[in-house]
């Protein structure tokens, strides 16, 4: 019989994070994750405090007391620094179910398996970090003016991490609001003017306040300064805290031009504000973007280029097999290395194929067999993306061209652009190639 593998950390901080944040609506404070990987691995609170550079009593008697008790209230039972790794692998063992007769699945799985779709739920034990990024993120919505750029194709785990950055700040106290430009309907982007109203109405009514436009709203000076003036006369001044404002989906605008150009010159003049006025150091932005793709704006007027810079990066090998474990699979690292190749790391694509695995619907084999064919578990996906190639044959002869090369290739910037966006090749330079093995068969096959 198999041992009971013992939690990694960032298992241990995700189980954590979801038991704490189910009993009291809030996650761990970045000091207590500190204080909490410093105990996992056995370091005394000396030594933590050194580390912190922070007085030892401060983190003994103040949030290592708070993180205990937060802990033993999450748990059902008095834990402590001491015995907090034996509580949490019997809260896993509770949690989790065996899978019986399979060959390579004997990990525990999660109770309530989870089907790959949307955001990661903040209370999930399926959301894997990244680590370091998670954590400078919450380091940096707190800074006055901030500005977040979270860049990455779809499905790569923008929004949940959007997510996170925002309930982070709320558990400081900041009022959050979260804007998917994806749900504005086209009428919204027929003219400036009826787009930041939209913006600003929506604003309104996610903090609980009256739309007041009409108030604030002068065509004499335009909707930019309207909208500048309504953010810090009205939303800034009716609420006490620092507001966090996530902008989901933002390339959402660049399919009108016009009004991208000025929107997101106006983003960038709000950070800037936050350099010299006060009332705009309470605004922080968190903006979550496909692409930088907007070839015509001026670069002193793209807030693409300021602010704090984050490319979402596919999982590795080690965070694929954290997911493996979570899904009940303990596999070997040549079958961690397979799945991970055939799919580049895509977060997406690799949490679709643990699912089917471990509800033992398909094997490893069988799986990486179908894969890029209409056959296999990821046809609806493909099928989308070719859909969309066709309407765009110029793109798909491009992609042709990657998919079909012996070697890396270059294109011109347009294509690759767009191309990077989908997350259908990946950059090294000014040399394209394909992101993924399974784009590189499926295209191949069905891209005339």
């Amino acid at each position: 019989m198999n041992a009971e593998p013992e939690l990694s950390w960032e298992q241990t901080q995700n189980l954590v994070n979801a038991l704490v944040f189910k009993d009291t609506g809030k996650h761990l404070s970045d000091i207590e994750i500190e204080v909490l990987q410093g105990a996992w691995e056995g370091k005394s609170y000396d030594d933590i405090a050194k580390q912190l550079m922070m007085s030892v009593s401060y983190i003994n008697k103040d949030v290592g007391y708070r993180l205990w008790k937060k802990l033993s209230a999450a748990l059902g039972e008095e834990v402590t620094k001491k015995s907090f790794r034996q509580a949490l692998k019997r809260e896993w063992q509770k949690q989790t179910i065996p899978i019986a007769d399979s060959a390579t699945s004997t990990a525990p799985i999660a109770t309530t398996l989870e089907f790959p779709e949307g955001s990661v739920a903040l209370n999930s034990l399926f959301y894997v970090e990244r680590p370091a990024i998670e954590s400078d993120c919450y380091k940096e919505i707190v800074k006055p003016g901030a500005l977040i750029r979270i860049r990455a194709p779809r499905r790569m785990g923008k929004t949940s991490l959007l997510n996170r950055i925002l309930a982070h700040a709320a558990q400081r106290g900041d009022r959050t609001v979260r804007i998917n430009l994806r749900n504005a309907e086209k009428t919204v982007f027929t003219h400036l003017d009826k787009f930041l109203r939209w913006l600003c109405a929506n604003v309104s009514r996610e903090l609980n306040l009256e739309p007041r436009l009409n108030d604030y709203w002068d065509e004499e000076i335009g909707s930019k300064v309207s909208c500048t003036g309504y953010f810090q006369s009205y939303l800034l001044a009716q609420i006490e805290t620092n507001l966090v404002l996530g902008l989901d989906e933002i390339d959402t605008v660049f399919n009108y031009p016009d009004i991208a150009e000025d929107f997101l010159a106006l983003l960038r003049e709000w950070h800037e504000e936050a350099m010299i006025q006060q009332p705009w150091q309470r605004l922080r932005l968190v903006v979550a973007h496909s692409t930088e793709a907007y070839l015509s704006l001026n670069i002193h007027q793209s807030p693409f280029n300021v602010g704090f810079p984050l490319r979402l990066s596919p999982f590795n090998s080690t965070q694929v097999e954290t997911l493996a474990q979570l899904h009940g699979l303990l596999w070997t690292p040549a079958e961690t290395r397979q799945l991970t190749a055939m799919v580049g790391g895509h977060p997406y694509l690799i949490r679709l194929a643990l699912y089917y695995l471990s509800r033992q619907l398909v094997t490893l084999a069988q799986l990486l067999q179908d894969a890029p064919t209409h056959a296999g578990i990821y046809s609806d996906h493909l099928r989308g993306y070719l859909g969309h190639l066709k309407q765009q044959p110029e793109l798909a002869s491009a992609l042709k061209q990657v998919v079909t090369a012996p070697d890396s290739v270059r294109l011109d910037s347009v294509p690759v652009y767009q191309l990077d966006s989908m997350g259908l090749v990946h950059l090294n330079g000014n040399q394209i190639s394909p992101s993924c093995e399974l784009y590189r068969q499926y295209f191949s096959d069905n891209l005339i």
